[in-house]
């Protein structure tokens, strides 16, 4: 039973941070800003903008957008924000197709959509010659397995484009690292 002001544990995804020395946003100040503005139990994971919380009030989108004016207060820009319960991060991993994840957790991507796509255009995606590259959409998450490394991808910097919607991505250990904190 969902009682109405129980406190509840969310994930954060801040996209685009601390990335080749732009927009810089150290975890323990982002923690202690979120800590003042009442959320609770605060706590982040590598300095990508992954953090862990609970409120007692809000939706995923209203925190998200809470959390991205606090950053833009604190740390001088407005990052995109995708907030997450614990019950559809679980639903990821479970949901993931590509079993090469458990092996190396840097061969699959989850990309953590703002929301289901209503077009996507993946056979845009599937028409791109990324060699063994595979996809797969799954409601909200976008997975995406790249054995020759992400950061060489054909598709990956093509995602958003073809689904329509925002997104953040996150690789497998990061995924299931988040979901070890909800406990």
């Amino acid at each position: 039973m969902y009682l109405k002001n129980a406190m509840r544990t969310w994930i954060a995804l801040l996209r685009g941070i601390n990335v080749v020395g732009r927009k810089q946003v150290p975890m323990k100040a982002l923690a202690a800003a979120l800590e003042r503005a009442g959320f609770r139990s605060v706590r982040t994971y590598i300095q990508s903008g992954n953090v862990v919380f609970q409120s007692r009030s809000g939706t995923a989108r209203t925190l998200g957008a809470r959390i991205s004016r606090l950053v833009l207060e604190e740390f001088g820009f407005e990052p995109r924000v995708m907030v997450i319960s614990g019950a559809e991060l679980a639903a990821a991993i479970r949901g993931n197709p590509f079993p090469a994840a458990h092996e190396n957790h840097k061969l699959v991507h989850l990309y953590f959509l703002a929301e289901t796509p209503k077009e996507p255009d993946l056979e845009s995606l599937a028409q791109l010659d990324a060699g063994r590259e595979r996809f797969a959409l799954k409601g909200g998450v976008f997975y995406l397995y790249t054995p020759d490394g992400f950061a060489d991808s054909v598709l990956q910097s093509r995602v958003e484009r073809c689904l329509g919607v925002a997104a953040t991505a996150r690789n497998w250990r990061t995924a299931n690292e988040l979901l070890r904190m909800l406990d």
